[in-house]
């Protein structure tokens, strides 16, 4: 293949310079790279091995770019996604009681839904049926439940006997890190540094060693990390076919990732100029879904950091190509990796949490009926610590305020579908 063909096969066209496409790359590697460490210590609370784990996001982000630069030809990066993979460990495996393999499974047939959805018209008639309130709900809901994770994390917020939770102990140097990394990582945000959750997260690692919080370590092989990752690669289990949870899990993943993925994409492919690329890119996602649970690891999106090279002038397949290539090299580096706490990572979680909150700005709330079901969603799911369960609360409150206002008609047969479903999720866990 000539660098012509090459070129062309990347969506790239004369009118595109490479060293803009190149710059694009390298600007959205450092912006989303934080997720490698970030993804894993999500997925570890699952029970799945810490490096395996890292290694896992990496392949994944991998194959998920080289996917968007060959299929979607867009400077779309494909990364594990914030907010999903809280759904895999705190829904699935802790609340739904899915073994993390059961929950490996779970991930790549919603994959395969996903390409069926993504490459038929489904995707256009899902996304019309479930209100735009809902949805959005749901974003803000798991940005609140983020939040409450990394506040946990960082020891800022601490379990109490009597009001459930209260304000950590700041005489606590695990605490003392977090505030100030926290502080950092607001600052450097806020000033669009490149790279500045991932700085805030080196510059709280150092400060928790100095201040005591954790203690140095024995150094970790990388062959230690290709051991673990033996125990993830493919580990699915038949075992949860049989069970009603293991099918509202697929079936409430692929609600989630349908309709981030949507909005995202569509976001991300008009701000390059290009609706065009909008199937491709979602077909692109789709099938790194697919990959994401055979790899070992949670559902991948769109990430939301696309935009850093979108604005550094990114606008075909090459920009994830570049990082693709970064996040290959990134391999050597993930025991080094290890030694950063969750003091320092905690603080990132929360920073998260803040931009998915955003999406309240997009909310209708002028129609009660539309609005008190969003807001359950978006209080019931940190409240419950539970996706499900607050997604649950919402769905099944939509048809009965819409018929308490006389607008039964104006539900979708399918959102009463839903309801139903939900319903006889809690009357299942009641019985049994």
């Amino acid at each position: 293949m000539n660098r012509g063909m090459f070129s062309r096969t990347l969506g790239f066209t004369p009118e595109h310079q490479w060293k803009k496409e190149i710059t694009a790359g390298l600007l959205s590697y450092f912006s989303v790279v934080y997720i490698i460490l970030v993804n894993a210590t999500i997925l570890s609370d699952a029970g799945m091995p810490l490096q395996g784990a890292m290694l896992a996001t990496l392949l994944t982000s991998v194959a998920g770019c080289l996917l968007m630069a060959f299929g979607g030809k867009s400077p779309i990066i494909v990364v594990p996604g914030m907010g999903i993979n809280a759904f895999f460990t705190y829904t699935l495996v802790h609340s739904m009681k899915l073994s993390w393999q059961e929950a490996l499974t779970v991930v790549s047939i919603t994959g395969v839904l996903f390409a069926i959805v993504a490459f038929t018209s489904l995707y256009r008639k899902i996304s019309e049926a479930i209100p735009h309130n809902l949805q959005h709900g749901i974003t803000v809901g798991i940005g609140l439940f983020l939040t409450f994770i990394g506040l946990q994390k960082s020891g800022i917020v601490i379990a109490h006997q009597t009001t459930f939770v209260a304000i950590g102990h700041f005489s606590d140097p695990g605490v003392i890190t977090a505030c100030v990394t926290l502080i950092l990582a607001l600052i450097l945000f806020i000033r669009n540094v490149q790279g500045g959750l991932l700085i805030s997260m080196l510059v709280g690692t150092g400060l928790a060693y100095l201040l005591g919080a954790v203690h140095p370590q024995a150094a970790v092989k990388s062959e230690e990390t290709v051991r673990q990752y033996g125990e993830l690669f493919a580990n699915f289990t038949a075992s949860g076919f049989v069970t009603i949870a293991f099918w509202i899990a697929v079936f409430l993943l692929l609600l989630i990732v349908v309709f981030e993925n949507i909005g995202l994409v569509a976001g991300q492919t008009a701000m390059i100029g290009k609706p065009e690329a909008f199937k491709g890119s979602l077909r692109a996602l789709a099938i790194s879904n697919i990959f994401a649970g055979l790899f070992g690891t949670s559902p991948t999106v769109a990430a939301a950091e696309s935009t850093a090279g979108i604005a550094a002038g990114g606008r075909t397949g090459v920009t994830p190509l570049v990082t693709a290539i970064m996040f290959g090299l990134t391999f050597f580096f993930i025991p080094l990796l290890t030694y950063i706490p969750d003091s320092a990572i905690a603080p990132v979680l929360i920073i998260i949490g803040g931009l998915m909150v955003q999406n309240v700005k997009e909310m209708n709330f002028a129609d009660f009926a539309d609005a008190f079901p969003a807001f359950l969603i978006m209080v019931m799911i940190p409240f419950t610590y539970s996706i499900v369960d607050g997604m649950a609360f919402g769905f099944i409150a939509y048809p009965l305020a819409k018929l308490a206002a006389g607008k039964g008609k104006e539900v979708p047969l399918v959102l009463y579908v839903i309801a139903i479903l939900f319903l006889a999720n809690f009357v299942l866990h009641a019985v049994v």
